[in-house]
């Protein structure tokens, strides 16, 4: 799976998302930052992205996707704790 069919799924859940992709063959890191992740629960925005790859993930084309899921004000907060900002 290429990371950008990767940002492609998401994009199309979530279309005001910035997101980032690390990782190759079939086992990626996914950071996302949207509003659409408002008022859901970690395991909700996990759930909802995870579902975008449920046939990858049943075949075995995908082993791994580790998600980060924030809001722009979380993840704002979490810039001034003094983790990295993904960038647009």
């Amino acid at each position: 799976m290429l990371d950008n069919e990767i940002i492609s799924r998401i994009a199309r859940l979530y279309p005001d998302a910035i997101i980032d992709v690390c990782g190759e063959d079939c086992s990626f890191e996914v950071y996302v930052i949207s509003h659409g992740m408002k008022g859901k629960s970690t395991l909700q925005r996990q759930q909802s992205i995870l579902a975008l790859f449920k046939d990858e993930l049943q075949k075995g084309e995908l082993h791994a996707l580790s998600i980060t899921a924030r809001t722009p004000k979380e993840q704002n907060q979490q810039s001034q704790a003094g983790l990295v900002q993904i960038k647009p």
